[in-house]
């Protein structure tokens, strides 16, 4: 998904000479972080609610912060995950979008990133969610594509992540399968870490009766 089809257009434009009480009524009355600034028709910077709130009078002009824009925009061709990256590292729910020329086109907020993250993800799927730990030179996509499918399940989704403390591989997968007790010992015995699992209750439903028929037989 491009930047250019999560477009929202309807958010408000500030200018130059507008002044912060006129740009806190709309950052109040969109729910947004920051505003787009625009100057001689090109996108001039985003200005946050904390720099306008921190301005010395509500009655001065937009100019008069711009040493406080934060200049972040993307083309209408960038990849959606930028945008996630811009508002992950400026703490902004607005992302503008811009063309080659510096004109605003219009802005990506965070309700449409996170539906399109959804989609992406595959949240909205049906399915259980596997989650191994290894090191970073076990891990073998062929491997565990093939640990999956000898139990009849398909990889939906498959998303790495590397724990800054322990330096491991955390391993995400999402299955078409809900059932899980035999993927989960398989992966156990090709001696993978298996960290967390959900899907349905068979495995841990299972460990029950096994145990409660212990405990009877011992009770005989």
């Amino acid at each position: 998904m491009l930047t250019g089809e999560l477009l929202n257009t309807h958010l408000p434009q500030l200018r130059m000479d507008d002044t912060i009480a006129k740009a806190l009524t709309f950052i109040n009355d969109y729910k947004v972080s920051h505003l787009p600034v625009i100057e001689n028709e090109k996108f001039a910077g985003l200005i946050s609610e904390v720099d306008l709130l921190d301005a010395e009078s509500d009655s001065h002009k937009i100019s008069s912060l711009q040493k406080d824009f934060i200049h972040a925009s993307l083309k209408d061709n960038a990849h959606f995950l930028q945008a996630v990256n811009i508002c992950n590292q400026f703490q902004t729910n607005v992302v503008p979008v811009v063309t080659s020329d510096g004109e605003l086109l219009g802005t990506i907020t965070t309700p449409a990133l996170m539906q399109t993250m959804g989609v992406f993800s595959g949240a909205q799927e049906q399915g259980a969610i596997l989650i191994l730990e290894m090191e970073k030179n076990q891990f073998a996509i062929s491997e565990i594509s093939r640990i999956v499918e000898s139990n009849d399940a398909t990889i939906l989704h498959l998303n790495t992540t590397v724990n800054t403390l322990t330096g491991l591989l955390t391993v995400t997968l999402q299955l078409n399968k809900k059932e899980l007790s035999t993927i989960v010992a398989t992966f156990e015995r090709y001696e993978y870490n298996v960290i967390y699992y959900f899907g349905d209750e068979k495995f841990e439903n299972d460990i029950q009766n096994n145990y409660q028929n212990l405990m009877n037989y011992l009770e005989i």
